[in-house]
């Protein structure tokens, strides 16, 4: 009896250390979960995350599991269900990851060497509309009610100034709204900005330079709102600070090699990443704190 007893033990520990190998995150077993939001082709990710992870799992201990999920909500959710250790949001997703699940902000993505991005009003080059008092009472296009650089912010800024639009549209993506505008469809639009380089625009014009090679002639500018910080990547709150360390410093030496920069262009359209906190992110919280009576 003594026997069988110690058998039953001992194959409970073997067992047991076995579950617990199998629990260790970064593991084969249990990789750790990277999230990218789906911001561009989904071909373009996943091509482009398959060089994200072999250069992670080359210059780090751990294994990865690298995922593209539906929408901004599902990397949100996914967090408060530990299917993301990690993920590259977009700063309205960050701002809800961190309220409701801890998620913290350890990197931020540059662009153009800045740490910040605008909104930009575009309208017809040719119509009446010159200033943002000119959208009193008209029809605006904006890209979707999550959209920080595409709604909240322009929102935001429009409010500020007391400016009511008497209809506004949610073409649900940049270069659809960029597009509502060059066709007439409606009389301005919010989008994301991004300075122009070498001459050539970078802001949501250029998404439909191909079909349309005069927009930047025939939609300009109006204006732009105030800056904000740029997309994070964020770690889940329980992952261990070493591991996270780790993490960070192999994403920033993967920004600094040629393969890396170009992966990161063409999956977050990033020219580079520096290390970023929460508190970097205190100016969107205040501005959605502002907007929060309208339920946004």
């Amino acid at each position: 009896m003594r026997i069988f007893f110690l058998v039953v033990v001992l194959m409970g520990s073997i067992l047991s250390g076995c579950h617990l190998k199998k629990d260790i995150l970064g593991t084969p077993e249990n990789p750790i979960k990277f999230h990218l939001v789906p911001a561009v082709d989904a071909k373009v990710l996943t091509d482009n995350s398959k060089v994200l992870k072999e250069y992670l799992e080359a210059h780090t201990p751990y294994k990865f599991q690298i995922t593209i999920p539906q929408n901004f909500v599902a990397v949100v959710e996914s967090f408060g269900t530990h299917r993301a250790d990690v993920a590259a949001i977009n700063t309205y997703g960050y701002y809800m990851a961190h309220k409701k699940y801890g998620a913290e902000a350890r990197l931020t993505v540059i662009r153009y060497g800045s740490a910040t991005y605008q909104s930009q009003f575009l309208a017809r080059a040719d119509g009446k509309i010159k200033t943002l008092k000119d959208l009193n009472g008209k029809k605006v296009a904006f890209v979707d009610p999550a959209s920080t650089s595409g709604y909240l912010l322009p929102l935001k800024t429009l409010k500020d100034l007391k400016v009511e639009p008497k209809e506004t549209v949610f073409a649900m993506k940049h270069d659809s709204v960029v597009t509502m505008i060059y066709q007439g469809q409606v009389d301005a639009g919010a989008t994301y900005y991004s300075p122009p380089q070498n001459g050539q625009i970078e802001d949501a014009r250029r998404l439909v330079k191909t079909q349309y090679p005069d927009v930047d002639q025939k939609v300009k500018i109006i204006e732009l709102s105030e800056p904000i910080p740029n997309d994070p990547i964020a770690f889940r709150k329980e992952m261990p600070e070493e591991m996270k360390e780790k993490i960070v410093d192999t994403l920033l030496q993967f920004a600094a090699t040629p393969e890396g920069k170009k992966a990161l262009d063409l999956m977050l359209g990033a020219t580079n990443l520096k290390k970023a906190t929460d508190s970097d992110y205190d100016t969107v919280r205040e501005m959605l704190r502002q907007l929060a009576p309208e339920g946004k």
